[in-house]
């Protein structure tokens, strides 16, 4: 047996309301847990207070990233 409930004036049966929930729910956390590609592979901004500080940060940066590369190859 299924009950109705009356909404707007139209009968609505349980097994309805519970598919639109169902839906919405997972509609809703499809599309929050979606978004732009392009943005996980940004790289963060720092603040240097002057160009050599600057230059040793990028340096340091691209080191770090080819020993990163050396070590992931190794596995």
């Amino acid at each position: 047996m299924v009950a109705y409930y009356n909404i707007a004036g139209a009968k609505v049966g349980s097994h309805w309301l519970s598919i639109a929930t169902l839906s919405t729910m997972f509609v809703g956390a499809y599309l929050s847990t979606g978004g732009k590609k392009g943005e996980a592979q940004k790289t963060p901004a720092f603040n240097a207070k002057d160009q050599d500080e600057e230059k040793f940060i990028q340096e340091f940066l691209k080191s770090a990233e080819q020993e990163g590369q050396k070590a992931g190859a190794k596995h």
